[in-house]
C-alpha cells in the first residue's frame, strides 16, 4: 500500500457496506457506508482533476469539521495533488499567505463566507483558478464553481491512485504560529500510513467501535484521527461545532473521543460549580465522591491492592456520582484521548476516578501528530507514554526531546534553513523539554522557548503552574504566567463565563463579564486558588501578582491558535501595559 487514497480503496474491498461516517441530517443522524465514500470520493476527484487538480499541485481546503472536509481531502489525495489547509478561524490575510506559500491552485471553501472572504483578496492569488464551494452559490464570472457542480467526468480514477507513490507530499499544514510566522510542515503519504499502521498495532480500537469527532481537520490530531479510522474501519459521528459536543456525545452514545485538554477542564469546572452552587447535601456527597475516585485511581497507579471498604465506597460513589457523569457522555466511553496540551495531573486522577480515563499522547505537527501514547492497562499519569512501534526517542544534553521515526516531515517547505535546524542526522529537535523514566515513557516538562528565567536565575515551567491555577479554581477559562527575566512570577487569569455566570447569578454577584471580572468575590475565589498552589512550588515559582481580565482568551481575537493553545508573544504584547504594572516600582 502506498498511499492514503489506496488505503481507502482497500477498506472499501474489505467493508463496504459498514457504516463509515454518521452525520447530523434535520435533527437525527444519517449514515453513509464506506461503499458511498468511495462513490462520492471517486466523482469528486475526477472532477478535481478536470479543473486542474494532479500530481506536484496543491488545493487548499478552507472549512469547518463535517463531512465534505474528509471527502474532498481524500478527493484531492486521489488526483495525486497535496491538501492544505486553513482554519476556518483564520483572517483574508493570514489564508491568503497560507495560499500563495504553499502554491495552492484550487481553493475549497465552506461557504458564501468564506468565499467572501478569499474574493477580498484575489488580487493576492494569481495562481488560484478556481474557489469550489460546498454550501454557497457559483460566481458569474465562473471563478467560483460549487461541489455538487463539479464537472462529471469520466476517467481512470483506479490509474491516477496507482500513480501515487509513498513518499509523496500529502499534507501541508501550517504550524498555529504561537511563537513567529506559520511554517508549512510538508507530510507525506508515509508519513500517515505510518501512523495508522503504529496505532493498529496498539489493538486499542475496532470496527465495533463508534468515534466521535470535532476536532478541527486543519489540525495534525484530526488528521491523523481521519487516517487512523479509514486503516482500522472504525464508523466515525462527525459534527465539528464545540458548542453541541455535550449534547452530540448524549445522542450518538461513542466508544471514544480525542480532544484537547481545554474540553476537559471546561467538562470539569462545569460539574465542580454546579454542586458548588448546589451546596448543601449535593456538594458534600460530590466532594466525596471526588475524593473517593482520586484515591481508587491512585492506587491503581502504583499497582497496589484496593481495600474491601475503599472498593465498597467507590462502588456507591460511583452509584451516587460518577455513573450519572458517565451518561451525559453516553454511557458508552472507554476512554479520551487527549493531545495538543498537557493535561493537569487533576484532571486525569478527576476523570480516572470517575470511569472516564483519558489516554494522553504526544506528537507534533512535524511528526504526523502521533509519537507516544498511554495505554490503559499501563498509563503513568504526568507522561505520555512509550514511543510507538516504530519510533525512536532520546533527550539532548539541555533536555530537549528528539525524536525519529516513519512519521518525521519531510521538511518544512520552502524553508531549507529552518529544515536543517529542525532535522539533524534524521532526528526531529522538538523543541519540548522532557524525560524518559525507567519504563520508557515520556514526560514532557516544558517548551524550551516557553521556559521562564527569572532575573534570578530560576527556571519556571509556565504551562505546569497554569494547569493547576485553571484546575484549582472552576470559574477560570485561561490562566497566562509571565515572568521571563522579572524578579518574580506573576499571572493574568480570564473567567469562563459559560461557568462563572450562573454562580454569579446565584450569589447575587454582576453577571456582565467586565463588571464580574473585578468584584473582590472572584479575586477572592482566584487567590484562593493561586494560594493552593503556591504552597507546593519552591518561592521563585509561586505567583506573586495577578490581574482577571474582563475578556477571555479567543482565537478570533488572536490570543489563541486555532487549537486553542496560548499565543503567548499576542498576549505579552496586548497586555503588555498590565503585565508592567506588576513590576513597578
Amino acid at each position: 500500500m502506498s498511499s492514503i487514497p489506496a488505503l481507502l480503496r482497500d477498506r472499501i474491498a474489505a467493508t463496504p457496506d459498514a457504516e463509515a461516517y454518521r452525520v447530523p441530517s434535520g435533527g437525527d443522524w444519517e449514515s453513509i457506508s464506506w461503499r458511498e465514500v468511495g462513490e462520492r470520493v471517486r466523482g469528486l476527484a475526477l472532477g478535481l482533476a478536470k479543473l486542474g487538480a494532479g500530481p506536484g499541485k496543491r488545493v487548499s481546503i478552507l472549512c469547518s469539521t463535517r463531512l465534505e472536509w474528509i471527502l474532498t481531502d481524500l478527493a484531492v489525495l486521489a488526483t495525486g495533488a497535496a491538501t492544505t489547509t486553513i482554519y476556518p478561524s483564520n483572517t483574508a490575510a493570514e489564508s491568503a499567505f497560507v495560499i500563495t506559500d504553499s502554491g495552492s491552485t484550487i481553493v475549497i471553501a465552506e461557504n458564501d463566507d468564506q468565499v467572501a472572504k478569499i474574493r477580498s483578496v484575489q488580487k493576492e492569488l494569481p495562481g488560484v483558478t478556481h474557489v469550489v464551494v460546498i454550501d454557497g452559490s457559483p460566481s458569474d464570472d465562473g471563478w467560483v464553481v460549487t461541489l455538487d457542480a463539479l464537472p462529471a467526468e469520466e476517467g481512470d480514477y483506479d490509474a491516477m491512485v496507482d500513480a501515487i507513490a509513498e513518499d509523496d507530499l500529502a499534507t501541508l499544514i501550517y504550524t498555529s504560529g504561537t511563537t513567529g510566522r506559520p511554517k508549512g510542515v510538508e507530510l507525506t503519504h508515509d508519513n500517515w500510513l505510518y501512523v495508522a499502521e503504529a496505532v493498529r498495532r496498539l489493538d486499542l480500537i475496532s470496527p465495533t467501535d463508534l468515534h466521535f469527532l470535532w476536532l478541527p481537520l486543519s489540525h495534525s490530531f484530526g488528521k491523523l484521527l481521519e487516517v487512523v479510522m479509514i486503516d482500522i474501519g472504525v464508523p466515525t459521528a462527525i459534527d465539528g461545532r464545540l458548542d453541541k459536543i455535550a449534547e452530540n456525545l448524549g445522542v450518538v452514545k461513542p466508544t471514544f473521543m480525542g480532544a484537547a485538554p481545554r474540553i476537559f477542564e471546561k467538562i470539569h469546572n462545569t460539574v465542580a460549580a454546579t454542586v458548588q452552587r448546589e451546596g448543601g447535601l449535593k456538594l458534600k456527597i460530590f466532594n466525596w465522591a471526588r475524593a473517593t475516585g482520586i484515591r481508587v485511581s491512585r492506587a491503581r497507579q502504583r499497582g497496589a491492592a484496593i481495600p474491601l471498604t475503599t472498593r465498597l465506597e467507590y462502588a456507591l460513589a460511583d452509584r451516587l456520582v460518577f455513573a450519572k457523569l458517565r451518561d451525559r457522555f453516553g454511557g458508552r466511553i472507554r476512554f479520551f484521548v487527549s493531545g495538543a496540551a498537557p493535561l493537569s495531573m487533576e484532571m486525569a486522577e478527576f476523570f480516572d476516578g470517575a470511569g472516564l480515563p483519558i489516554l494522553e499522547g504526544y506528537g507534533l505537527t512535524e511528526s504526523s501528530a502521533g509519537n507516544f501514547f498511554n495505554l490503559p492497562d499501563s498509563m503513568k499519569f504526568g507522561t505520555v507514554g512509550p514511543p510507538l512501534p516504530g519510533t525512536e526517542v532520546r533527550t539532548a544534553g539541555d533536555g530537549e526531546v528528539l525524536i525519529r521515526g516513519r512519521g518525521i516531515m519531510r521538511g518544512y517547505h520552502n524553508l531549507p534553513e529552518e529544515t536543517a535546524g529542525a532535522l539533524q542526522d534524521g532526528w526531529l529537535h522538538t523543541g519540548d523539554i522532557g524525560e524518559v523514566d525507567e519504563a520508557g515513557r515520556l514526560r514532557i516538562t516544558d517548551r524550551k522557548k516557553e521556559l521562564i528565567k527569572t532575573s534570578g536565575g530560576k527556571y519556571v515551567a509556565p504551562t505546569y503552574l497554569e494547569a493547576r491555577i485553571k484546575a484549582a479554581c472552576p470559574y477560570l477559562s485561561h490562566v497566562f504566567v509571565h515572568g521571563d527575566r522579572r524578579n518574580f512570577v506573576t499571572a493574568l487569569v480570564t473567567l469562563d463565563m459559560d461557568v462563572a455566570r450562573p454562580w454569579a447569578q446565584a450569589e447575587g454577584l454582576p453577571e456582565d463579564p467586565r463588571e464580574l471580572s473585578g468584584h473582590p468575590r472572584v479575586r477572592e475565589e482566584v487567590q484562593k486558588a493561586i494560594d493552593q498552589v503556591n504552597a507546593g512550588e519552591a518561592s521563585y515559582a509561586t505567583v506573586k501578582k495577578f490581574a482577571i481580565l474582563a475578556d477571555d482568551f479567543a482565537v478570533e481575537t488572536g490570543e489563541l491558535t486555532a487549537s486553542l493553545k496560548i499565543k503567548r508573544k499576542a498576549v505579552e504584547e496586548r497586555y503588555g501595559e498590565t503585565l508592567d504594572s506588576f513590576y513597578a516600582g
